[in-house]
């Protein structure tokens, strides 16, 4: 059904609309997230989709194999959607809805498994849900609370699927393309390396620089500036963010936390402003428990 929806004969972006909406159950809200745009104009989108599919009269099948290298990039797109909502969901009290996560991995196995599907893209985005999804069972607390990256027990990583996404990494490394899903899966190769060392941010901010270069996002450039900090110090860091748009609240966590040690009020600020504009409870106690460490220091 998602190559049948992602016809070429619709705008991209109208076609991973409805896909989200009507085969993934995304709300107009979550949709309007994935896009970095508004719910009117995700609205609109789906409201003009629906006129071309009806105009189409889209049988709900899998196309001629000549037709399927034309979609794959948003289908492939779709999955990697479904699987950042389900690792990271945005706008429900449950930050981790793992049934996503399986999902989106399972119609990654059967791109995989399909000889017309099967491309080194392919494997580069399973390598990215299985070393992010390695990760799972560390983020979670017993009381259903986040647990940020430097807080998680290594332990709990999962090496059999760390193991599994190397095999797919090295598999992609094949062909001449270098997709955002291979930048994307290296540097999760390398967060689900345990350890701090000033090599492996390296790394990571290396492959940040490039995937900037072919994928622009505001959250790709706030995870580059945390590398910076973590390969440089906090003074390059807040640096880079000079003149930065503060598009949601990790703008603001990410700004206070560069300014806990030089400018402890004006941490304070910042985490009040994320404070303001996060929308989950579970990260809102995070944020407010880095306001309870400050106070002593103000």
């Amino acid at each position: 059904m998602l190559f049948a929806v992602c016809d070429p004969a619709i705008a991209s972006e109208a076609q991973i609309a409805p896909a989200l909406r009507v085969l993934c159950g995304f709300t107009i809200e979550e949709i309007a997230r994935a896009f970095f745009t508004g719910k009117d104009t995700i609205n609109k989108r789906l409201f003009r989709a629906k006129e071309k599919l009806r105009d189409l009269r889209l049988r709900l099948e899998m196309p001629p194999t000549g037709q399927i290298p034309a979609r794959l990039d948003n289908v492939l797109h779709i999955i990697y959607l479904l699987f950042n909502e389900g690792y990271y969901s945005s706008s429900h009290d449950t930050i981790l809805r793992k049934h996503l996560c399986s999902e989106a991995l399972s119609l990654g196995l059967m791109l995989r498994d399909n000889p017309d599907t099967n491309t080194p893209k392919t494997h580069a985005l399973i390598a990215l849900i299985c070393f992010h999804s390695s990760r799972i069972e560390s983020r979670i607390s017993p009381t259903n609370d986040l647990i940020l990256y430097d807080d998680q027990d290594s332990r709990q990583w999962d090496q059999t699927l760390i193991a599994k996404g190397v095999e797919f990494l090295e598999s992609s490394a094949t062909g001449n393309e270098l997709s955002s899903y291979h930048l994307e899966a290296g540097i999760a190769f390398f967060n689900s390396q345990p350890g701090d060392s000033r090599e492996k941010w390296q790394q990571i901010l290396h492959h940040y620089d490039l995937l900037l270069q072919i994928n622009y996002t505001p959250s790709s450039v706030l995870n580059r500036i945390y590398a910076l900090y973590k390969t440089e110090d906090a003074a390059a860091a807040l640096n880079e963010m000079a003149g930065l748009p503060a598009t949601n609240h990790f703008y603001y966590t990410l700004k206070g936390q560069l300014y806990e040690e030089t400018n402890p009020e004006e941490s304070f600020i910042c985490y009040q402003q994320a404070l303001d504009t996060c929308q989950t409870a579970s990260e809102r106690r995070i944020i407010e428990a880095k306001i309870r460490r400050l106070l002593p220091s103000l």
